[in-house]
């Protein structure tokens, strides 16, 4: 055969792909899912899919819900004793462990007892002496934990898993999308972001990051043709007495709210990996700045002086 003529046999045979929305409620916050499929049918296995996984994990790992696995988890805690967990629990404790030991003590899934102590809607400072009791039941480092096995020395411990599983769900949203044959997708769970490929016409998919200054105005315009996008912020939980600002990002160490950083957004290839590092960086302060730019991912960070950074801030909005 001439080669010249052989472009004519060259034409991708691939069907036409449509846009199809599917907004849903999970996990205390607005989700939604952007898929580019060839049918409906396609699209709507896929959507049901992922929605059942995130919904599954809600169950599995809320801390409102008394028959959830973390509840029971609690109770074994609440009362010093050890529990095995299944293979799926190991990984993000091992996950968790890993954060732990990073940001040198200050990622810390016992924590989340400390908000016993506060209520941002009072407009008041907690009790001294609450705070102190809360902390003595605080730390990571005071749990037993060796794969599968979960004890706890100390009772009257809990953990919270909710600074990793909305990730975490974001990223296996993405493999469900894959393993149901959709190779475009734009998955949103409460601002937690993950990316399945480009757009079909081979563009990037094009998010804002929006200002806490200004929620309606953007920062900068991020560029992704897969990975994932996560941000931490107190902004949106916090109360001023006395000219003091008291955000809801708690130090695992003292017990109060973390300062320097208001905002910070991350890009890495998971989900989960970006929203832990933000994580960490608002849990540094002022440190998390240097500390970011030692990851070497791309990133944004606004302080409380206003101040912004990280280059991400080269994309215009």
């Amino acid at each position: 055969m001439n080669n010249r003529y052989s472009a004519r046999f060259s034409t991708d045979l691939r069907p036409p792909v449509q846009r199809f929305d599917f907004p849903f409620h999970a996990m205390g916050t607005r989700c939604e899912l952007r898929l580019y499929a060839a049918t409906a049918a396609k699209a709507n296995a896929c959507a049901a899919a992922v929605q059942a996984d995130v919904e599954r994990l809600e169950a599995k790992y809320s801390r409102y819900r008394a028959s959830s696995e973390l509840s029971a988890i609690n109770r074994v805690a609440a009362a010093g004793g050890t529990v095995h967990v299944d293979d799926e629990t190991a990984t993000l404790l091992d996950y968790a462990t890993t954060c732990h030991a990073e940001s040198e003590g200050l990622f810390d899934i016992s924590s989340g007892i400390l908000r016993r102590a506060w209520d941002f809607k009072s407009g008041r400072l907690p009790d001294p002496a609450q705070l102190q009791s809360l902390l003595a039941r605080t730390g990571w480092q005071h749990v037993d934990w060796q794969r599968p096995r979960l004890g706890f020395p100390l009772a009257g411990m809990e953990l919270d898993l909710g600074g990793v599983v909305k990730e975490y769900a974001a990223d296996r949203a993405a493999s469900l999308c894959q393993q149901q044959g959709v190779g475009h997708a734009l998955i949103n769970l409460g601002g937690d972001l993950r990316f399945v490929g480009g757009q079909p016409d081979g563009s990037a998919w094009q998010v804002g990051i929006s200002d806490p200054a200004r929620p309606e105005a953007a920062l900068a315009s991020v560029a992704q043709r897969g990975g994932g996008l996560a941000s931490s912020g107190d902004y949106q939980r916090c109360m001023v007495i006395d000219g003091v600002r008291y955000g809801h990002i708690l130090n695992p160490r003292s017990g109060w709210p973390v300062q320097g950083l208001v905002a910070v957004s991350v890009v890495a290839d998971f989900c989960v990996v970006a929203g832990s590092a933000a994580t960490i960086a608002m849990l540094k302060g002022e440190a998390g700045k240097a500390w970011l730019d030692s990851l070497g991912l791309p990133h944004l960070w606004v302080d409380q002086a206003g101040r912004r950074g990280g280059p991400l801030l080269a994309s215009p909005p």
